[in-house]
């Protein structure tokens, strides 16, 4: 790719990344966008991905395929088990989104997104500023491959390492 020249990621390309909890598709990298990193996320049943927060991070979700519960704001209380049953001071709760739905994450609010169907979902995912969730989910992804149970002590300095602050745990079958 030039100055004068965009990039083109036809359907079913870019570099994939998978864990045993969910396959993550690079379409758009630091590499070419300054604004952010772009990624398809297939997200298995039964995937939690816990919530969490960052500190410099903004992040935009774009449901395309199947239902995920979705957390974005304040909780009154950030208990430690069971986001899905956070309430805001305002009385925002935990919705259900389906396809064309958009959640827009600021810096700074906690958030989280599980698939309680029996049914993968999909979703356009975008991380700014790039390439912070690039590495981060390459880095996971040398973590997970080692063979065993997750080293959850190298897991939780590699959050660290990417502004990620986890608030609930990460759970998938």
């Amino acid at each position: 790719m030039t100055e004068t020249e965009g990039l083109y990621v036809p359907p079913g390309h870019g570099r994939v990344v998978e864990t045993p909890a969910q396959r993550v598709t690079f379409k758009v990298t630091g590499l070419h966008s300054r604004m952010a990193s772009t990624f398809e996320v297939e997200v298995p049943p039964g995937f939690d991905v816990g919530a969490h927060v960052h500190t410099r991070s903004e992040e935009l979700f774009y449901i395309l395929e199947g239902e995920l519960d979705v957390l974005a704001f304040e909780p009154r209380v950030r208990t430690p088990d069971n986001w899905r049953k956070w309430e805001s001071s305002s009385g925002s709760r935990v919705v259900r989104a389906t396809p064309g739905t958009v959640i827009v994450v600021p810096p700074g609010c906690p958030h989280a997104f599980a698939n309680p169907t029996e049914t993968p979902a999909k979703m356009f995912f975008q991380a700014a500023p790039p390439p912070d969730h690039e590495r981060y989910f390459e880095e996971l992804l040398d973590i997970l491959g080692n063979g065993g149970p997750p080293d959850q002590e190298a897991i939780e300095a590699l959050r660290a390492k990417y502004d990620i602050e986890q608030l609930t745990p990460l759970r998938h079958r």
